[in-house]
């Protein structure tokens, strides 16, 4: 287990400092929490469907339910989670990596500016990494942050996007989805 808390980069800022584990994972089936918390020790998990994809966070194995209980709509999407997700924790912040062969979408809110009330839903395509989140600019949105908004969450959406340009609208609309939940 990799032990990088209290990090201290270049210019000064501090990450995160860690009692244990860096962030919790919770797993969504449309509106509903399916299953525990999951917390994250490494510097890095890997969140994949079936069978053993590497080391890291198995949706059958650590969320099993059975297929009749489930809404065709959720099965169809979870068949094509595959490899997944990569979610790393750097100096700068948190990247993610889309193992999938499906693009994911993300919202969080160090992409957009502060204060935004609907944070934009950023596509990844398979094979693609990007920033999702950025510690310094999380430390300056909590002076800035204006009603009932968590700054250290972010959330990820396998192959469905939701908000303004999808049918759906919020992302409990979506049948596979990950809340990322970051200690302070």
């Amino acid at each position: 287990m990799d032990q990088l808390f209290p990090v201290h980069s270049d210019d000064g800022v501090e990450a995160p400092e860690s009692c244990g584990y860096w962030c919790t994972l919770a797993y969504w089936e449309l509106k509903h929490r399916v299953g525990r918390l999951f917390p994250v020790y490494d510097n890095s998990i890997n969140v994949f469907a079936h069978h053993p994809q590497g080391s890291g966070l198995w949706l059958e194995q650590w969320f099993p339910t059975s297929p009749s209980n489930r809404d065709s709509t959720v099965r169809r999407t979870r068949e094509k989670i595959g490899c997944g997700v990569t979610i790393t924790r750097k100096l700068d912040g948190v990247w993610l990596h889309n193992r999938s062969k499906y693009p994911i979408f993300v919202d969080s809110p160090t992409m957009d500016p502060p204060n935004t009330r609907n944070l934009t839903v950023y596509k990844v395509f398979p094979g693609f990494s990007t920033k999702v989140f950025d510690f310094k600019v999380a430390q300056s949105y909590r002076e800035l942050t204006d009603g009932p908004v968590d700054t250290n969450a972010f959330r990820i959406s396998f192959y469905k996007g939701w908000g303004s340009n999808y049918s759906r609208q919020y992302i409990t609309s979506c049948p596979c989805w990950l809340e990322v939940l970051l200690t302070t």
